[in-house]
C-alpha cells in the first residue's frame, strides 16, 4: 500500500509542482492548475485523467479506480484507491497528471534527465 508520504516523495521531484493546503485537503499544483489531490484522510488520490478515456478506466478496474464526485465531473479527473496501487503504479499516475499541466519543454527536460 502506498501513502501520503509516497505522494509527496514523487511530487518533490516534479519541476514546478509544489503542495498547497486547500480545506484540509493536500493539493498539488503546477502554478494555479491542480493535477492532483489527496483525500482528508489520504487514502483516495484524485488526479489530472482525460475525461474521454476515465469511463474506460474505471470500468476496467473499479476496485482501483472511482469517478470524479460530482462537482468535479466537468474536470478532467478520477480517483484512485491509494490500498490498491502500489509504487510503480502511483508514480506512473502522478507523472502522466503533472504532464498534462507542464509546458512540453518542462516535460522533455524531465525525461531526459530520468532517462540516464
Amino acid at each position: 500500500m502506498v501513502t501520503g508520504d509516497d505522494v509527496r516523495r514523487i511530487v518533490s521531484d516534479l519541476p514546478r509542482a509544489y503542495e498547497a493546503l486547500v480545506r484540509d485537503r493536500a493539493k498539488f499544483r503546477v502554478g494555479r492548475i491542480v493535477f492532483l489531490s489527496l483525500s482528508p484522510d489520504e487514502t483516495v488520490m484524485g488526479f489530472g485523467y482525460p475525461k474521454e478515456e476515465r469511463e474506460a478506466l474505471v470500468a476496467g478496474e473499479p476496485e482501483k479506480f472511482m469517478m470524479p464526485i460530482p462537482s468535479d465531473m466537468r474536470y478532467q479527473w478520477v480517483r484512485v484507491r491509494l490500498s490498491a496501487i502500489d509504487y510503480e503504479e502511483l508514480r506512473e499516475l502522478i507523472v502522466d497528471s503533472w504532464r498534462m499541466c507542464v509546458p512540453k519543454k518542462v516535460w522533455t527536460e524531465y525525461l531526459e534527465k530520468n532517462q540516464s
